[in-house]
């Protein structure tokens, strides 16, 4: 019987599982019922006070042969390593998928996190830049 509960196939594990213990401690506080901005907020608070090192409402610009075309911004980049983005809802979609996988490409990171508060709780999914990992 395997006694380690630590799994050694996830990027970035431990950044990984403190995020989500951030996520969890403000859906936890929060609830529900508040816009994005304010989880936000709540999440920046967390990270600061856990001093785990992030850049907030980050851009982006995205150029075609050299010239600017547009801009994404993300809501967090913690630690240079794994982009998280925030959403309200009860359903992932696939376009919310496909957009932090466009972010990871970009930046040329492996790791991204989409959270989603929900009526029915916390939910989120890892999405991995398989060109990066």
């Amino acid at each position: 019987m395997n006694t380690n509960l630590h799994r050694t196939d996830l990027i970035y594990p431990e950044l990984s599982y403190k995020i989500v213990g951030v996520l969890f401690d403000v859906f936890n506080e929060l609830g529900y019922q508040y816009q994005e901005k304010y989880y936000q907020r709540a999440m920046s608070q967390a990270f600061k006070n856990l001093e785990i090192p992030f850049e907030e409402q980050v851009s982006s610009s995205i150029e075609f042969k050299g010239n600017f075309i547009g801009r994404y911004i993300y809501d967090f980049l913690i630690d240079n390593k794994i982009i998280i983005e925030i959403k309200r809802g009860d359903r992932f979609s696939v376009s919310d998928i496909r957009q932090l996988l466009a972010y990871l490409k970009r930046e040329g990171l492996a790791l991204g996190i989409l959270a989603r508060f929900s009526s029915k709780g916390l939910k989120f999914k890892r999405i991995i830049n398989l060109k990066n990992s």
